[in-house]
């Protein structure tokens, strides 16, 4: 199986603050409305059927929902899935589902069945991300909309990536990201070009909790979002 089982362990122990805007995830929670504006660069989401890979606790898969798509989450944390189910519930957000299952094998049985399909920090947390960007690309119908975020890998990535976010100003839980498996752009537009995706736009996200700024720009060095077309 494609995946981590200490990492799985890690997000599962955390799952009950995945939630919490100022907790242990607060960062996310201050990017999401980054990625969503990025996907609506490209594609409207009322009526589209989308399937987030890597969808944790449900942050992006239920602010998707809440603007009209219909989602399916998908992840191999348990614990974390029974946070955004219960979430899901709570909020009353219906057209939001929830499945334990790894991306290949729902790819499998769902090829070419989605209009967008994102996968958001996700890919620096496997061993095989290829087979990811793969299961992507199987999902998506000809024409459609892929979405990766991750991290550069580059001093710059390091220092700000770990260093600072996780040691120093605690944005995220320590131990959360090994610079080792942080991914270049270019090796993942090769990766994505194995799987027939061709790359239409992408964006930094900068990210600086010192002085209060968020926002999309054209900086890929730290984490950065790439759009993809499958093609026809």
């Amino acid at each position: 199986m494609n995946f981590d089982q200490q990492e799985l362990d890690n997000f599962n122990r955390l799952s009950s603050t995945w939630w919490d805007p100022e907790g242990e995830f607060a960062a996310l929670h201050k990017i999401n409305p980054l990625r969503l504006e990025f996907i609506q660069r490209h594609s409207h989401l009322a009526g589209q059927k989308i399937v987030d890979i890597g969808c944790g606790g449900g942050i992006l898969s239920e602010s998707l929902a809440q603007l009209g798509a219909q989602v399916t989450g998908i992840d191999l944390a348990k614990e974390v899935l029974t946070v955004a189910k219960l979430h899901a519930l709570d909020k009353e957000v219906q057209s939001v589902r929830y499945e334990l299952v790894a991306a290949e094998d729902y790819a499998q049985q769902n090829r070419a069945q989605h209009d967008i399909v994102t996968c958001m920090e996700m890919l620096e947390h496997v061993p095989d991300p290829q087979a990811i960007i793969q299961a992507a690309a199987d999902c998506v119908k000809p024409g459609g909309w892929v979405f990766f975020s991750t991290l550069n890998r580059n001093i710059k990535s390091y220092l700000l990536g770990i260093v600072a976010a996780e040691n120093i100003l605690n944005l995220v839980p320590k131990g959360t990201h090994t610079h080792d498996k942080f991914i270049k752009p270019s090796e993942l537009d090769t990766m994505a070009r194995k799987a027939d995706l061709y790359l239409r736009d992408s964006a930094g996200i900068e990210f600086n909790p010192l002085i209060n700024r968020y926002g999309l720009n054209n900086d890929l060095d730290v984490n950065y979002i790439l759009a993809y077309q499958k093609a026809k």
